[in-house]
């Protein structure tokens, strides 16, 4: 049967993000079951899962519960459409939701992932400025290195040249402002700088024609850029000052990630709209959603007025019926506390790498963080693209999975590995992790210097 798999793998499966060709004379991993913090796969071998499959599996694999739920669901009722129509789980899900989320925020849309939430958002922002007699406004500013999404709109968000290019022209109206990666600022530069060159690129394009401002709680694209103190109280001012609507896009960071149901909790802000996605299910089934403030829907509630947007399976029945076993759990275990309470000694297991010639910088926050590569600590040189793909596809990836962890290497930025453990995991995965990075970072340094060194001769 496994032969069978990786023959049928390489004749059909077109798998997401990933250049096939690695697979031509290499097995395609095959990952077949999950129990807490692991899964296996075709060979029996285990694997400390360090990104929650996608940042998404936020309370561990095998949960049997979750799929209790699904099964019971099925029975009753497999499918029926949020167009027009209501079921039961999703307005269950709806008013669960609506009462972990902060402030007004109450009334909830679904989709089935992340990008369709985002470009939900986006077109509700214009739909909200147009049904308040605004219509020129439909521009939308979002950072740098960014990642929203792959939809056309959500792809216009992303701030990553390397995904945009091959797919422009795109859906008019981007634009893109820096990030919040002090790593590599100048040290004497202001704290709040970014910020403020929001307001700069919403008064340089015409406040009347800007939007929304769409930014994560912890930037994910880049290596885990976390806001400096005070950087979203001056975005929600600058929002305000200039009628501009602020989205919170929590597709991972929302559900437990940083410690609390929501990112804008951590960190004392409120959003107009906030859109998630992945750990609202636990990804046991794909859910989504955009969760609006309450003066957000008004202008739809009333007459005639209509949002004109929607998915099929957007709300799906067996999957809200798995998000509200999902959030059973969750509140049962206190798992955001449990992030709290240990994101700490997380914390210190990856600054303990520091001492590392090629760990340059660890940032992040709750269950959420990276190890930004360099080639030089002291300057903070980072590494050319040929050696980031010698460094990072060419040994780093493949050896920390030969090894038993699954994580991220990343260089769409500068060079990360990026860990994102389920919500569960404690002290016995933090130490593994770390028995792993540490020599498996340590012979990448070497290695890194070896080939430099061929290089220059």
């Amino acid at each position: 049967m496994s032969g069978d798999l990786q023959d049928q793998a390489k004749r059909h499966l077109w798998m997401h993000f990933t250049r096939m060709g690695s697979y031509a004379d290499a097995d395609v991993p095959v990952i077949v079951r999950g129990e807490g913090c692991y899964v296996y796969d075709e060979h029996g071998n285990r694997y400390l899962d360090g990104l929650s499959a996608l940042y998404c599996v936020n309370i561990g694999h095998g949960r049997a519960e979750l799929g209790d739920a699904a099964a019971a669901q099925a029975k009753e009722l497999a499918f029926y459409t949020n167009w027009s129509y209501a079921h039961p789980r999703s307005i269950e899900l709806a008013t669960r939701i609506a009462g972990l989320a902060p402030g007004n925020l109450n009334r909830v849309f679904f989709t089935s992932g992340g990008s369709e939430a985002v470009e939900s958002a986006w077109k509700l922002a214009k739909a909200y400025h147009a049904a308040k007699g605004e219509p020129l406004r439909h521009k939308l500013i979002s950072r740098k290195l960014a990642y929203h999404g792959v939809t056309m709109g959500a792809l216009t968000a992303t701030g990553l040249t390397a995904l945009r290019q091959p797919f422009e022209p795109l859906t008019p109206g981007g634009i893109h402002v820096p990030n919040t990666n002090s790593y590599r600022w100048e040290e004497d530069r202001d704290q709040l700088w970014a910020a403020d060159a929001i307001e700069e690129a919403i008064e340089f394009a015409g406040p009347e024609t800007v939007a929304a401002v769409i930014l994560e709680p912890v930037q994910n694209g880049g290596g885990c850029f976390v806001p400096q103190d005070g950087y979203f109280q001056r975005v929600r001012e600058i929002c305000d000052r200039h009628g501009v609507l602020l989205i919170s896009d929590e597709v991972i960071c929302s559900w437990g990630r940083l410690g609390h149901w929501f990112g804008c909790e951590r960190y004392g802000y409120a959003p107009d709209m906030v859109t998630t996605a992945k750990g609202i299910s636990s990804a046991y089934a794909p859910l989504g959603a955009v969760i609006t403030a309450d003066h957000i829907a008004e202008p739809f509630l009333h007459g005639k007025a209509i949002f004109n947007h929607g998915f099929t399976f957007g709300g799906h029945p067996v999957a809200c019926a798995v998000g509200l076993a999902n959030i059973d759990v969750m509140e049962r275990e206190d798992l955001c506390g449990h992030v709290r309470e240990n994101e700490g000694r997380f914390r210190e297991v990856l600054d303990s790498l520091r001492d590392l010639p090629i760990v340059g910088d660890v940032r992040g926050a709750g269950y959420f963080h990276a190890i930004e590569l360099v080639k030089n600590k002291d300057t903070k040189e980072t590494f050319s693209s040929h050696e980031s793909e010698e460094l990072l596809r060419g040994f780093l990836s493949g050896e920390l999975f030969r090894r038993g962890l699954i994580c991220r290497t990343d260089d769409r930025g500068d060079p990360i590995v990026q860990l994102s453990p389920p919500l569960i995991a404690g002290e016995e995965q933090f130490e593994e992790i770390e028995a792993i990075l540490r020599p498996v970072l340590s012979e990448a340094s070497e290695r890194m210097e070896r080939w430099s060194s061929l290089s220059r001769a």
